[in-house]
C-alpha cells in the first residue's frame, strides 16, 4: 500500500460506551438531546438498523480494533488483554501512512488501574492518553488517565468535558502533513461502576425528569425509573462534546477531510433483562447508534439494511483508502452507502458472554437466541451444545415481551433461524454446535 498524501481523508471515531440507539433524535427520541448528533446524521449518513456484535465492553473493543470476532484472539470477555500479536486498526492505518492515536478507555490490556504498557497498546504509538479501566481510575468529576510516558493526566471538570479538551488540544497540535486516525473511546454513558448507578453532568438529570419510558422497559423492575434522568442528561452532555469537536474542525480548516463515525459498544437494559444492564441478546442491548459523516457519506442518506459493529472496521479501512483484509468477518459498509446493488446479509450473528455463553441472530423480522446452561460464561467462549432460549417476531412484538421459543406454531421458524445461526458461527471460527430444540 502507498503512503498517505495530503488529500486523504482524517479518520475520527467517537465511540461511547452503553448507549441505546433511541437515545438520539434522528432515530425517533423527542427529547431533544442529541441536536449535532441529529445535524450530522443530517449531512451525513444513518443507519437505521445497526447492532453490536458482543454485548460486553471488552469483546466489542476487540473486533473493532480487529475486525474479527473476539473468540478469535481469546477476548471472549473482559480482562483478557488483546494479543501482542494481534494486527489492529492502528497497525493497518500506520503502515498506511496514517498518524494512530487513542484517547479515552482501552480495556484491552489487562493493567486495572496501571497505565498501559506500550506493548499493550494495540499499536497505538503517536499519541495515547487513555487508562484501561477508565471506570476504576476515574469517577465524573475526578480522576483520570494516563499519557504515552505513563504520566497520570488528571480531569479537571466533568469526566467528558474534560476529555473532549485533551481531544481538541490533539486536533489543535496536528501539522495537516500527515493525515490521522483517532479512536476516541468515551467512557459515558456507562454507569460509574463503584457508585451503582448513572451520573448526569450537574443539573443535567433535572432536565430529564419528564419523559415517555421506553417501552421495552415498562412492566420490568430494573432501576430505569431512578437511572434514566441522569442517562438522558448524559447523552446530552456527549452530544454538546461532538459538536464542540465539530466546531474546532470547521475553526481549524479540517472539517471538509475528515471522517466522524459516531456509534457504540452495546446498549443498556436497565437491570430489566438480567442483574445488570448489558449482556443479553435483547434490543435494548443490542441495537446501537451509528452514523457517519465526511467524505464518503454525504447527503443525509439513510442505509435500511442490517448491519453490525463488525462492518465497522472494513469501512473505516476503506474510508482511508486501504483495502480491507479479506480474513475480516464484517463487510464494508460503503457500497451500501453508495447504493450498490449487492448481496447484503439479511441477519447479524451477536456472540454473548459473562452473563451466559450465548449466540443469537437478529434478522428484520426475528430475534433467535440460544444458551449453554452447562457452560459458564466467564471460563468458558463457546460450547458443542446449546439450548433454545428465546425467539421474539418483532413484527408483532418490537419490545421483546412475549417469548416464543417452544411454541409448536412457531417451530418452522426457529428451525430455519437455527440453521442460519449455525451457519455463522462456522463462519465466525467456531465448531457447529447442536442445538437442542425447546
Amino acid at each position: 500500500m502507498s503512503n498517505a498524501t495530503s488529500d486523504r481523508p482524517n479518520i475520527l471515531v467517537f465511540f461511547t460506551d452503553q448507549q441505546r440507539w433511541d437515545t438520539v433524535g434522528a432515530y425517533g427520541n423527542p427529547m431533544g438531546l442529541t441536536p449535532h448528533l441529529d445535524q450530522m446524521a443530517e449531512e451525513g449518513v444513518r443507519f437505521e438498523l445497526a447492532f453490536t456484535a458482543q454485548p460486553v465492553c471488552g469483546p466489542a473493543r476487540c473486533l473493532l480494533q480487529t475486525g474479527m470476532y473476539p473468540t478469535v484472539h481469546g477476548c471472549f470477555r473482559n480482562g483478557i488483554r488483546l494479543p501482542e500479536d494481534a494486527t489492529t486498526l492502528a497497525h493497518r492505518f500506520k503502515d498506511a501512512g496514517y498518524e494512530v492515536g487513542y484517547i479515552g478507555k482501552w480495556h484491552l490490556g489487562e493493567t486495572g488501574t496501571e497505565p498501559v504498557t506500550d506493548d499493550r497498546r494495540g499499536g497505538y504509538d503517536d499519541y495515547w492518553l487513555a487508562a484501561d479501566l477508565l471506570e476504576f481510575t476515574s469517577h465524573p468529576y475526578d480522576g483520570g488517565y494516563y499519557d504515552a510516558d505513563d504520566q497520570f493526566v488528571p480531569f479537571e471538570g466533568y469526566r467528558v468535558d474534560s476529555q473532549t479538551d485533551h481531544v481538541l488540544e490533539y486536533l489543535r497540535t496536528r501539522d495537516g502533513q500527515q493525515p490521522f486516525f483517532l479512536f476516541l473511546s468515551y467512557l459515558e454513558p456507562h454507569h460509574q461502576n463503584d457508585y451503582n448507578r448513572y451520573v448526569a453532568p450537574e443539573g443535567y438529570a433535572e432536565r430529564y425528569q419528564d419523559y415517555d419510558p421506553p417501552q421495552d422497559l415498562v412492566g420490568h423492575e430494573g432501576d430505569w425509573e431512578e437511572n434514566l434522568p441522569d442517562y438522558y442528561g448524559i447523552c446530552a452532555s456527549l452530544d454538546e462534546n461532538l459538536g464542540r469537536i465539530r466546531a474546532e474542525l470547521e475553526r481549524l480548516g479540517m472539517a471538509d477531510n475528515t471522517v466522524i463515525l459516531f456509534t457504540s459498544d452495546h446498549g443498556s437494559h436497565f437491570r430489566t433483562r438480567n442483574a445488570e444492564y448489558k449482556r443479553s441478546c435483547h434490543e435494548a442491548c443490542l441495537r446501537i447508534p451509528m452514523i457517519a459523516w465526511g467524505p464518503g457519506f454525504e447527503g443525509g442518506k439513510v442505509v435500511e439494511e442490517l448491519v453490525s459493529l463488525i462492518d465497522v472496521p472494513p469501512t473505516l479501512l476503506e474510508a482511508g483508502g486501504i483495502e480491507p483484509p479479506v480474513a475480516f468477518h464484517g463487510r464494508s459498509l460503503m457500497p451500501l452507502v453508495r447504493g450498490e446493488a449487492i448481496a447484503w446479509p439479511q441477519e447479524v450473528f451477536v456472540q454473548i458472554s459473562e452473563s451466559q455463553v450465548g449466540r443469537s441472530i437478529r434478522t428484520r423480522r426475528w430475534k433467535y437466541c440460544v444458551d449453554a446452561p452447562d457452560r459458564h460464561g466467564g471460563r468458558n467462549a463457546d460450547s458443542p451444545v446449546y439450548v433454545e432460549q428465546y425467539l421474539y417476531d418483532l413484527d408483532s412484538d418490537p419490545h421483546e415481551q412475549n417469548n416464543l421459543v417452544g411454541d409448536p406454531a412457531y417451530r418452522a421458524v426457529a428451525d430455519q433461524l437455527a440453521q442460519i445461526l449455525v451457519q455463522r458461527m462456522v463462519a465466525a471460527g467456531e465448531e457447529a454446535p447442536e442445538i437442542i430444540k425447546r
